[in-house]
């Protein structure tokens, strides 16, 4: 805790100094035209070291909660016997490719109801919890969007486009019809992604090894990495599609099926504040509650130096335990697979994504054994099956930089 502290005592500071640096660099351009470049060197600079701070601050919040996170106590239940036995087979299995009764625990312990043919065994339930908590960690969408999991190969749902009414009516008034909802079906698809970690197998035969967490954290890299990216700009066909891979439209023109984008009028960002303000208030009030910014770190560098209309810088570090950055009064989440500010990209996105994108993952992590391959290394080849795609259009909203 007193590590946090300091953090975030670290991160006033210097978002003070940046402000104060960064305004002489603004009336220099006012005076002169220009800034001196050692004034923008250190500006930048300051900048850079708020990002590291930043990063720093939400990376501990993120392990002190893991820490915080204890077992229910209590008694063991018979299921909780199997898990246990299930657990310990997976460990030798691993160790020493022994399966001996493996197949039979995965049943027993209801984490298969099936024998995949694909062969390989369904890693145990906590090594499959510590697998989503490393990538939700890390990942932006996992944090933003809603994620349910699924026993079937696709989800499908209708959802309302809009369109339904009611009305008020005395005891005695008449009821006249009132409009229908407009439906819309959507199917989201799981597909395959896998992580091939090695390792060699005299260290699986160190008895100090804890096998779950380093197949665990290994697992949840790769996966976070190929999710992260899927979820942004994955193209639907072999991925998840990612939300910036939808047709975009200018708001004025929204329809269901595609998101909607405000232009920013200058190229750089730089001097286009308002076109912030237009983006967030392009987002129906309904889903601002519960709303935040998608961006990547070079473009949340930009916007750090934007005031308002009052020169109220519009950027604001979150100098409380577990408070997020906030930009314009709502929070900020950081994703490098959202693109850079350049001529027709789209580096910034606003919505409610809890109610606009949906990550489907489908039950369950296998694993296969290969001490073949590459010796002296054993390989776990590891699938799993995600899908991702918008769900409510309207929900998000994206800024455009002009041409």
């Amino acid at each position: 805790m007193d590590e946090l502290k300091k953090l975030i005592e670290a991160l006033g500071r210097t978002f003070e100094e940046f402000k104060g640096e960064n305004d002489k660099r603004i009336k220099a351009i006012e005076a002169k035209g220009y800034a001196p470049a050692d004034m923008v060197e250190k500006v930048e600079k300051i900048n850079a070291d708020i990002s590291q701070i930043a990063a720093m601050k939400a990376q501990l919040e993120k392990i002190e909660t893991a820490m915080g996170r204890g077992g229910n106590g209590g008694g063991q239940s018979e299921l909780d016997a199997f898990k246990a036995q299930h657990k310990a087979a997976f460990d030798k299995w691993v160790r020493k490719g022994t399966d001996a009764g493996l197949r039979e625990l995965e049943l027993k312990a209801s984490v298969s109801t099936s024998v995949d043919t694909d062969g390989g065994f369904l890693v145990p339930e906590e090594i499959d919890r510590n697998i989503d908590r490393v990538a939700a960690t890390v990942s932006a969408m996992r944090r933003l969007a809603t994620v349910i999991t699924i026993g079937g190969a696709a989800y499908k749902n209708l959802v309302n486009k809009g369109g339904s009414s009611s009305g008020w009516v005395g005891e005695k008034g008449s009821r006249t019809e009132t409009d229908t909802p407009s439906l819309a079906e959507i199917e989201i698809p799981t597909k395959e992604i896998y992580a091939n970690p090695a390792i060699t197998q005299g260290a699986l035969d160190d008895a100090f090894l804890d096998v779950a967490a380093w197949l665990a954290g290994e697992i949840a890299i790769e996966f976070n990495e190929s999710e992260g990216a899927a979820f942004i700009t994955g193209t639907g066909v072999s991925a998840p599609k990612g939300v910036a891979a939808y047709t975009m439209v200018a708001n004025s023109s929204y329809a269901w099926g595609k998101i909607g984008y405000v232009t920013s009028g200058h190229a750089t960002l730089l001097n286009d504040p308002d076109a912030l303000i237009d983006l967030q208030h392009a987002l129906k009030s309904v889903y601002r509650n519960g709303a935040a910014w998608l961006t990547n770190d070079l473009t949340l560098a930009a916007i750090r130096k934007l005031k308002d209309g009052d020169g109220n810088y519009i950027w604001r570090p979150g100098l409380e335990a577990g408070a997020a950055d906030m930009l314009l009064g709502k929070p900020v989440e950081i994703d490098d697979n959202v693109a850079d500010i350049g001529a027709s990209a789209y580096p910034l996105f606003f919505g409610n994504f809890k109610r606009g994108y949906l990550i489907v993952d489908r039950t369950g992590v296998r694993v296969l054994r290969d001490p073949f391959t590459n010796k002296p290394y054993v390989h776990f080849y590891t699938t799993k099956r995600v899908g991702g795609a918008v769900v409510n259009y309207e929900a998000i909203k994206a800024l455009k930089i002009s041409a």
